[in-house]
């Protein structure tokens, strides 16, 4: 589901000037809380890295469509950068996010993913195969080759601006950018308010940061859900792709 000009030009501005900046401060270390990799700049735990990104998780028009997926029990599990670099030809492989499969009761993860560059097919766009998050299937155990185009790939694009909303049980993948330029876009990532998140927000997150948040944020990062802290006991990492 797209949402064309959910960030607005200021908004778009702001976020583009911030996560340049910090990847300027951060240098190589930028994403090393949780993933670097080749072909990509990334950053992570964005949620504690500036105000602007505490509008993008509680952004009401796509927590309206998250709530669509997951019901109205939920959480952030994480929000991260990634820019992949200019001619860089390496592709993901199809994957379900954190390698969930739905269970009883049912979708338990969805990704919005927030288009600071115009999508096309030629810099680096997702795709993402339609219907395959009711198979409960994870392409790593279905398909010879993961990173192959599969025949009912379809490639989401759009305009800067655009925020898409993906049931990420979905298979899915990033592709190349055979362009000259990066192709930026936050992923802000939700699960089942039942399920561990792949950052433990408050763990991460600075005794000031946590301290000027509003009930409504708190309430959206897991902080004063106790099932939340008993969860992180047994998972403070899941693995998995996010774009």
């Amino acid at each position: 589901m797209a949402l064309p000009d959910a960030m607005d030009v200021a908004m778009l501005r702001e976020i583009r000037e911030r996560v340049e900046q910090l990847w300027l401060e951060e240098g190589p270390n930028a994403g090393s809380e949780f993933l670097q990799e080749p072909g990509a700049r990334r950053l992570a735990n964005l949620v504690d890295k500036g105000e602007i990104f505490e509008r993008v998780v509680s952004h009401a028009a796509v927590l309206e469509r998250v709530r669509h997926v997951l019901g109205d029990d939920f959480k952030l599990s994480s929000l991260n950068a990634r820019s992949t670099d200019p001619r860089s030809d390496d592709s993901q492989p199809l994957h379900c996010d954190v390698g969930a499969v739905a269970d009883d009761a049912g979708f338990w993860v969805c990704n919005t993913i927030w288009l600071l560059d115009d999508f096309t097919a030629e810099n680096g766009a997702t795709r993402v195969v339609p219907g395959s998050h009711h198979w409960r299937r994870l392409p790593q155990k279905e398909l010879a080759d993961p990173k192959a185009p599969h025949p009912r790939e379809i490639l989401v694009t759009g305009r800067a601006g655009t925020v898409v909303v993906m049931n990420t049980h979905a298979w899915h993948g990033g592709t190349a950018n055979r362009t000259d330029r990066p192709r930026r876009a936050l992923h802000g990532f939700y699960v089942r308010g039942d399920k561990p998140q792949q950052q433990y927000q408050k763990a991460l997150l600075r005794p000031e940061t946590q301290a000027r948040l509003s009930p409504k944020l708190r309430k959206i990062l897991a902080l004063d859900d106790p099932r939340n802290d008993a969860l992180s006991s047994k998972v403070t990492r899941m693995s998995g792709f996010l774009k």
